[in-house]
């Protein structure tokens, strides 16, 4: 028998990552695990998806033309500024696959989104980890970073809010990050995907200043904002010259006729959608937080986004063990431990509204306390 064909080297010992937002697969379960709109897409969504049905007997448009022009309009950004994406998730592929050679270097915050680090290492990039501390309440310390971020760096990936921590940075010190970057020839990839939902986005979100910059990248998505992750659909922005640039490696026909009339409609006339549910969650965060502070559940204080990143080792169990109990009680939770085994003991959650919220509360009672 032959030998076997081996892979790229990269590949040989490399996982796949682990993500939330699998309780879809369990009947009766209702998911905190996943960080979309409670309020699920706008009603007649089928309808929208239905009007596309006729445009499907030819290729989608490659150049995403009638779309790029919406999301000109609705980030105030030229239509060479953007890229189209089959999710944020192919921008975040197809950002390395363009930047990145075998041996470079590129700094991640840990513990952050898994995708990052998977796309790095398939291409061959080394990482060097910015580790997040619980003592500065897992936000970016600048001396830290900017010290990590060395001359010979390629890239710096930044997530706003982060993914699990629901931290938010202020715009003005991303602002002096990406700057800085600018000075040492630094990439900054920014992944505002979760940020639509976060009360104040346009007075944090740095999509509309990327020409301003020759070296940020911002990734955002209508998977969160609009609860459609079974639609993919994301965009890249960033300055002309690296959009261009990105192109070349954009998979031919990578974004649907269905998904690029479903994101021209929802990006056109549904903004307003976004707005509320984020208004919504953010007073409905603090009547959570205070409830689930008031039963002893460590949730510590009101998160900057939508979701709680929660170290409950007060409660003398690790996170498999709360999940598999929150479970019997018809709860899906996210267990953390899959962005490092110094993360076993914390659990991530998001707000919904005040009836899904009321029964969250309700089972983390039975299991802390019952």
């Amino acid at each position: 028998m032959k030998g076997r064909i081996l892979p790229r080297k990269e590949l040989s010992e490399l996982p796949k990552t682990v993500h939330g937002g699998q309780a879809w697969r369990l009947e009766g379960v209702e998911d905190f695990s996943h960080n979309l709109n409670p309020f699920g897409p706008p009603e007649n969504i089928d309808e929208i998806i239905a009007s596309a049905v006729k445009d499907i007997g030819h290729y989608p448009d490659d150049t995403c033309a009638e779309l790029k022009e919406t999301v000109s309009k609705a980030f105030n950004i030229d239509t060479d500024c953007i890229t189209v994406g089959a999710g944020s998730s192919d921008i975040i592929r197809n950002f390395p696959n363009t930047f990145f050679k075998p041996g470079d270097t590129v700094v991640l915050n840990r513990p952050s989104f898994a995708e990052y680090a998977q796309q790095c290492r398939i291409v061959g990039a080394n990482i060097l980890w910015n580790e997040l501390k619980p003592e500065d309440d897992f936000r970016i310390d600048l001396d830290a970073l900017m010290y990590n971020v060395g001359e010979n760096s390629k890239a710096l990936y930044i997530c706003n809010p982060n993914n699990p921590t629901g931290r938010v940075e202020p715009r003005d010190k991303i602002m002096s990050i990406v700057r800085e970057c600018e000075d040492r020839g630094v990439l900054v990839f920014l992944d505002e995907t979760l940020l639509e939902l976060v009360p104040g986005y346009a007075d944090i979100t740095l999509s509309g200043m990327v020409d301003k910059f020759s070296n940020l990248v911002v990734a955002t998505s209508l998977t969160k904002s609009f609860a459609i992750p079974g639609i993919r659909i994301g965009f890249g922005l960033s300055n002309p010259d690296i959009i261009a640039e990105m192109e070349k490696v954009r998979m031919t026909w990578n974004v649907g006729q269905i998904e690029q009339t479903v994101a021209n409609v929802l990006l056109r006339d549904y903004l307003d959608y976004v707005d509320h549910a984020a208004a919504v969650m953010g007073e409905e965060s603090e009547i959570l937080n205070s409830s689930l502070n008031s039963i002893g559940f460590p949730a510590g204080p009101v998160s900057d986004s939508f979701f709680y990143f929660n170290d409950i080792s007060p409660l003398d169990m690790d996170c498999s063990v709360f999940q598999k109990k929150m479970l019997s009680h018809g709860i899906m939770v996210r267990d953390c431990s899959s962005f490092g085994p110094e993360f076993s003991s914390y659990v991530r959650y998001s707000v919904k509204d005040r009836e899904r919220n009321c029964r969250f509360l309700a089972a983390v009672d039975s299991v802390i306390n019952g």
